[in-house]
């Protein structure tokens, strides 16, 4: 016999195999696609602005959107894993360092801005293949080494004319 967890789980499994949900957090600009019916016919309207909060409970999963429209602060609350939800899509990351923004609500203007979250990417990308056990910085050392000689022979024969500019005006 199965408790409820479990069939939360589960039912969680089918909703992500239907449709890919984004990784996203408290401070990220979203654009929410959501579903609208109009008597027979369906239509998605979009609802963007930064999420203030979310709350990962399994199933039960929810996240808070504000955004001013017309002058006018708007904040709605959608359930993650709800079939009203069309699309969700992370327009730009923003790094905070809270994970309830409720204190913007009382901001307006400039003070109510978040700074954008810089990714960086390190190391090497690793849809690159490997070719014969060799890791890809050895196979790159000695080009890198050929084109550090090559500068060196450059700049050798560049500074050459120049001391000999300076012999010839004295």
């Amino acid at each position: 016999m199965k408790n409820i967890e479990d069939i939360n789980r589960d039912s969680v499994k089918k909703i992500l195999a239907k449709k890919k949900i984004p990784k996203f957090f408290a401070g990220d600009t979203v654009k929410i696609g959501v579903r609208i019916a109009e008597g027979k016919r369906e239509r998605i309207q979009y609802f963007e602005g930064v999420c203030i909060a979310k709350k990962n409970r399994n199933i039960n999963s929810s996240f808070t959107v504000r955004k001013i429209s017309f002058g006018e602060g708007v904040e709605r609350t959608f359930a993650l894993y709800s079939p009203i939800i069309g699309s969700i899509k992370v327009v730009r990351s923003g790094k905070v360092k809270r994970a309830k923004l409720y204190y913007l609500r009382d901001r307006k203007g400039k003070s109510a801005r978040i700074t954008e979250k810089i990714k960086k990417s390190i190391g090497v990308d690793i849809a690159e293949k490997v070719v014969e056990d060799q890791s890809v910085s050895e196979a790159q050392i000695p080009e890198k080494e050929k084109e550090v000689e090559l500068k060196k022979e450059n700049l050798t024969k560049s500074d050459a004319p120049k001391a000999e500019l300076k012999k010839e005006k004295k």
